[in-house]
């Protein structure tokens, strides 16, 4: 490729927090953005912050074969903030020597585009900028995702980045990309087509431990507690010709077998697109196996889809229940009634799902939330044959349950968004308490 051709490197940055597993967590808009720009004609780098298949990690690391495994953890001083919580904080991911030799490694690029996950995740966003300028001052770095989304304001004051782009900016970046750069991406980098855009360049990764699949974008529901559609406000689908397809060619080409749902809706309206979906990936026949972390809605779960879910080979099957206390959930959402959960779970029950495989998220940490009234919804899932799987809330601005949240709080929730980690149960007025985390974890296996 010529020289000439501008170069864009794409980070994925570290995580700094008291917890962090890869639970199929994929770069998925990031890469996305790199895919887009590489078909388009640019010269892209990729160099990934929490690569959990660095050839100088030591070995024994814990790692599934699903997967799923442990990032390496380095211990780093607890936030002043956080007095009260007796946790360890750490950066997760690789040494940062090894980061600046990849750098070093690199011919020097015309700009830097850095992705952001959870919001409290910020200082690993600024440790990744700041250490990105030391080794290419003058780049421009620009910053994305979800935390540059859901706290602009803060991250343009406070990431260290030169811009910063918030929500679905994707048409917006690649405009800028070419004032920038005066190279014409044409329309290979543009459009709502979701069947017509390039693959995510998962294939830039050293090792691709699964592949994030996601075959519609946006969601219909507009859930108290959820930023789905502040991320993504635009409700888009793939033909199930395309889904196959991208599946035949990770699998093929790169010998992948797990694959991870990313939709929000997968089963939600339009009517039909899971189902049809789920009856395109049986037909392929091939022998992978499919996981859905973001959770599917309880109420598209039928007889039928249980069956479908089945026979596409979906292995890790989550429903997004938040809580089973149904007759007081209209302050959470409007997606799910008792009748339509027990139909649910018996659905997959005769489909062949047993716990743990067949999971029902429940919310832990909400504002008012009464410990009983949690265990109480713990022991209705475990009585319809699921496992419960406790998903602790963490505080969204923008939200509508995001005024109670900061009412409930012992901290100032809106002066920094590392008050809305959820390792630190935000939404209690009482100091941190392991005793109660460690009742709820206790009954979800009793």
């Amino acid at each position: 490729m010529p020289r000439d051709v501008p170069h864009v490197l794409l980070v994925n940055p570290w995580i700094h927090d008291f917890a962090a597993y890869d639970f199929w967590a994929r770069p998925l808009g990031l890469l996305g953005i790199a895919g887009r720009l590489r078909a388009a004609g640019l010269r892209v780098s990729w160099v990934d912050c929490l690569d959990r298949f660095h050839p100088r990690l030591p070995p024994g690391l814990p790692r599934k074969p699903d997967g799923r495994g442990a990032f390496a953890r380095t211990p780093l001083p607890t936030p002043a903030l956080f007095p009260d919580v007796p946790r360890r904080y750490a950066r997760y991911g690789i040494d940062p020597a090894w980061f600046r030799e990849a750098l070093e490694g690199l011919p020097r690029p015309d700009l830097v585009l850095v992705g952001s996950g959870m919001t409290y995740w910020y200082p690993g966003v600024q440790e990744t900028i700041r250490r990105l300028r030391a080794v290419f001052p003058g780049v421009p770095v620009w910053l994305g995702g979800i935390y540059a989304t859901l706290c602009p304001d803060h991250a343009e004051g406070r990431s260290g980045a030169d811009r910063v782009f918030s929500g679905p900016a994707e048409e917006l970046l690649y405009r800028e990309i070419e004032a920038l750069t005066g190279f014409s991406l044409g329309g290979q980098a543009h459009g709502d087509d979701l069947d017509a855009a390039p693959l995510p360049a998962f294939d830039l990764e050293r090792h691709i431990p699964a592949v994030a699949l996601r075959t519609s974008s946006g969601c219909p529901f507009a859930c108290a507690y959820c930023a789905a559609r502040l991320l993504q406000p635009k409700r888009r689908l793939r033909s199930p010709q395309s889904v196959t397809a991208e599946l035949r060619h990770w699998h093929r080409g790169f010998g992948i077998t797990d694959f991870v749902l990313y939709d929000d809706a997968f089963l939600a309206a339009p009517e039909g697109h899971g189902p049809a979906v789920l009856e395109a990936i049986a037909a392929t026949g091939l022998p992978v196996r499919l996981h859905t972390p973001n959770a599917l809605h309880a109420r598209g779960i039928t007889r039928e889809t249980a069956k479908l879910l089945r026979r596409a080979n979906f292995v890790t099957v989550r429903l997004g229940v938040e809580t089973a206390d149904f007759p007081r959930r209209g302050g959470l959402d409007r997606k799910l009634d008792a009748e339509q959960f027990h139909r649910a779970a018996e659905a997959l029950r005769e489909a062949g799902y047993r716990p743990p495989e067949a999971g029902a998220y429940l919310l832990a940490g909400l504002p008012g939330e009464r410990e009983e009234d949690l265990c109480t919804s713990i022991e209705v899932v475990k009585a319809a044959g699921l496992f419960p799987v406790l998903a602790w809330y963490s505080p969204i601005p923008g939200t509508a349950l995001w005024p109670q949240a900061c009412a409930a709080s012992r901290y100032d929730l809106a002066s920094d968004p590392l008050f809305t980690n959820n390792a630190v149960l935000p939404c209690r007025r009482e100091p941190f308490d392991w005793g109660r985390i460690t009742r709820l974890k206790s009954r979800l296996h009793a």
